[in-house]
Formats: structure tokens, sequence, C-alpha cells
């Protein structure tokens, strides 16, 4: 590329962040490392009535967590600053009416009570009411209102905004990157509010600005702002300034495939839609968050880089490294990506297998006051015989209380299955055996169990299973002999004694 990439995610800081959004930060994140560019935060908190105290930090913080920080922004690089801007609103005005004088927009007038008014009239006429070249000049503004009048209300203080100037009978040809070329007739155009009567701009100048001051090249976001897509890129040829290229991504759907995917499925589903928790400020409402529940960062973002990419081979595990060298923006899908929420889980067992045991063991302790006294490398080695059955650190007490603590009932389906009359008597005999084994190895433990067995002809099952029982209370978990090493000959003659007794 020509010029050197710059990419911006630009949130609005009106609660916390989205799983969308965190995709959206994702493909900007992956776009500028795969061409060696910058990635940008920038903060659009013009609506200042839906700014939401925290929500700025979240943001920060869930971009940290997710392993993809932003090069440049607020605290950080701050080559364009501010990165707020709620900071940079003494430039917009200027810029709204340098469009003023090249004739490309113009000061409106008309009170909420009278745009409301003509709303209804074309309502009750079955029409819509769309402020543009058809009707602009029957209202209150400076096209239809003389210079002096104009001025008049200028200089009086009257609330005015300011509005685009869309053409008529013009035929726009739009390029993205992702959906390929577009046309739109601009008489289907409203002329947008650009500057609002509170001295703030709205989105649509502010981002055109910015966007050229702070350099950016390329403009990836969702979907939502496909309809702005025109008026984004007149404002680019009103300023005389050259457009970056633009690439909307396809919306996140439900489970179900119908719709967006919102806080409510997840509620609904029981899964997050948030990266980390996040409580309200105002209602101390408690929204769960994918770190919360247990999930890998890794999983998440290979996760989400699946939502709308396509590799184009049949890799679906992709570390950070190996998604920014496959990442193609070409290769986005142009139509929705369904939710998948077992996928998501697919992906966590898969990295909790590539954990450090250690690390997964120091974790598991702080979640189990059961493991406070236990030695953390005793819980390393447990960790490493049972994870590959867990998706989540939660799920090890369930998969492994049987190595800390000895069961104080047994499975009654398991049970009938596997003791019958002479279950005790076969018992105590392997006690006695288990007594006689001075080295309690793995290999000297199944030697002498399996030599028992095969000298006194008995059914590998009718020993095997009841000796599970007696260890764990089910017939599940890793491999009998090493669950005997692990807790030792006097626990495992513990154990069985305590079944005989049952028995």
């Amino acid at each position: 590329m020509s010029k050197k990439v710059r990419v911006r995610f630009a949130p609005s800081p009106t609660g916390p962040l989205h799983i969308g959004g965190v995709r959206t930060a994702l493909f900007n994140y992956l776009f500028a490392k795969k061409h060696n560019g910058t990635f940008i935060l920038r903060i659009e908190d013009t609506d200042q009535n839906r700014y939401v105290e925290g929500a700025e930090q979240y943001i920060i913080d869930a971009l940290n967590w997710c392993g993809i920080p932003f090069d440049e922004g607020i605290n950080k690089n701050e080559k364009f600053g501010p990165y707020r801007q709620s900071e940079r609103k003494h430039l917009y005005k200027a810029y709204a009416e340098e469009l003023i004088k090249s004739g490309n927009a113009y000061y409106a007038f008309d009170t909420a009570e009278e745009l409301d008014f003509h709303r209804a009239d074309h309502e009750a006429k079955g029409k819509t009411f769309i402020y543009n070249w058809h009707n602009r000049l029957k209202l209150s503004n400076s096209l239809s209102l003389s210079a002096e009048k104009t001025q008049a209300k200028l200089e009086a203080g009257d609330d005015y905004v300011i509005r685009f100037k869309s053409p008529q009978d013009e035929t726009l040809h739009l390029t993205d990157i992702i959906r390929g070329d577009i046309k739109i007739e601009t008489n289907v155009l409203d002329d947008k509010v650009l500057f609002k009567s509170d001295g703030m701009p709205t989105y649509h100048l502010a981002n055109i600005v910015d966007d050229h001051l702070m350099e950016i090249t390329h403009v990836i976001r969702g979907e939502e702002w496909l309809p702005s897509l025109a008026l984004h890129y007149q404002l680019y040829k009103a300023f005389g300034w050259e457009a970056p290229e633009f690439a909307h991504l396809p919306l996140i759907l439900k489970p179900t495939g119908k719709g967006k995917l919102s806080k409510r499925d997840g509620d609904k589903l029981g899964f997050p839609v948030f990266p980390l928790q996040w409580t309200d400020p105002v209602t101390e409402e408690i929204s769960r968050g994918y770190k919360e529940d247990g999930y890998f960062p890794d999983a998440m973002i290979n996760f989400l880089a699946f939502l709308g990419w396509n590799p184009g081979t049949e890799q679906e595990i992709f570390n950070l490294e190996e998604l920014i060298a496959a990442f193609e923006l070409e290769r986005v899908n142009k139509s929705g990506a369904r939710f998948d929420p077992d996928k998501i889980k697919w992906f966590n067992h898969h990295y909790m297998q590539e954990q450090n045991n250690d690390e997964l063991a120091e974790a598991f302790k702080k979640e189990h006051s059961e493991l406070a006294d236990i030695d953390v490398n005793y819980i390393a080695l447990v960790v490493g015989m049972i994870k590959e059955r867990g998706t989540f650190i939660s799920d090890f007490w369930e998969l492994s209380a049987f190595f800390f603590v000895a069961p104080n009932c047994y499975d009654e389906k398991a049970s009938k299955k596997a003791f019958k009359e002479n279950t005790g008597e076969l018992m105590a005999s392997i006690n006695d055996v288990l007594d006689t084994i001075t080295d309690f190895s793995i290999d000297n433990i199944q030697t002498e169990i399996k030599g028992w067995i095969t000298v006194n002809n008995v059914g590998f099952g009718q020993i095997m299973m009841p000796l599970r029982i007696a260890l764990v209370g089910g017939l599940h978990g890793p491999d009998v002999f090493e669950i005997m090493f692990m807790i030792g000959k006097t626990e495992t003659i513990k154990r069985v004694k305590k079944l005989i007794t049952k028995l």
C-alpha cells in the first residue's frame, strides 16, 4: 500500500463494549498489523446525554484483556490527540461553516414542533417526511430565507442546526472492500444534520473531520453504518479531501441466525455478550463477562475472527500471529455471521489444553478453599491428568475432587452395575495385594493387581469397576492405577476398606 495504514476503532462510551464491538476492533487490529500499520482508539462521545461513567475505561481494559491493545489513543502516543471527541468540539464548527461557505451546507431554524407537524402531516397523507431537495425551500432555513433574515436570526441567537445540502438528480458510485460497488440515487437521501443546536457536532461531521485529521486510511466498521456511507463520501468530496477506503463488516446474528445478537439473547440463553463483567453505575445490575466466566482471551479472539471471516482453508485454530498473517478484508463475508455459544466453548476447550499446568493449578487453588493446604505442585499434576475433560477451570473440582478428598457416597447407577454378591470379598483380597506393594509406583500397582486377576481367573471388570467406585465414587475419572499412585497407598487402602464396610 502506498500510504502507511492507519485504522481506528471508535466506540461510544454509552455502556460496556459488546462482543460485536470487540469483533470490529479485532478486524481493525488484524488489518493494521498485517500491513505494519497503526491501530487507533478514539472515543466518540459527542452525545453527552448517553455518556456512562466507567465505560471508557472498560473499553480500554477489554481491548487489553483480549490482547489487541491500541497503538495510539488516550494517554498513549498522542500524535493526533486529543482522542475524545468531546475535547475536540472547538474544531468542528469551523468545518461546518466551511461547508456553508462552499454551498454544501446550510443553517436550518426549524423548531422541533414545526418538524413534528410536517411529519404528522405527511403521515396523514400516507407519505414519509424527508428533509431534502423536494421541500427544503418551503422550510425555515438559510436557503429559503433571505441573507438578511438569516443573519438576523443568527444575531438574535435563534436555535439552529447545520444541515448537509444533499445534491439532486445525481447517482453516487461508491466502493466497499467487502461489498464491492454500490450505486445510490441522491434524491432518496435526506439532508443530515451535521452540527446541533447544543454546539456539538453529530457523529457524521465529527467522524469525517477526525478521520481526515488523524490521517485514517481505512474505515473498517459494522454493517449498521452502511446507510451513512453515501453522506460520508459526499462530505469528503465537499471538503475536497481524499476519502479513506471503506469496509463494512457483517452483522453478528443471534444463535438462531435471525436478527442481531443482543444482551437479551445472552441473558435468555445463558452466555455473556461482553468481554468483561460490567456493573451498571446507576442500577448496579451486573452483566456477565467472558473473562469472569472462565474463557481464555485467545479462545475468544480465535472464535470472533471466524464470525464473518474465512481463511479459505480447513484450519480453525489460529494464534494471533497466524490470524495477522492470514487476514484479508476481501475474505470477509457480506452475510451475517451466526453466533454459536457452543463453538466458543469448543475453542476454549482447545486453548485449555495449551495452558501451563502450573498456572492453571494456581488459578484452581484460588477458586477452592478445600485446596488451601494442598501443595500446588500436586495440584498441577492432577490438572495435567484431568484438564482434557474440562472446558473451564471451574470444571476442575467436579473432575478431580477425589484426588483431594475421599468420596462420601457412591453413584447409585454405577453401584448397581458394578457390585455383585462377592464384591466385598474380592475387594478385601485386592486390599491384601495392595498392602504387600512396597514400591507404590503405577507400574508396580498395575502389575500386581493384573497378576492377581489372572492367577485367580477373575473377570477384569469385577475388580476394576468396584475399585474405581471405591476411589472416585463413580465410574469416571482417569486411569485407576494413576489415581492410586497419586493419592498414595495408605489412602487407597482406606478408601477400599470404606467401600467394603458400605457393602
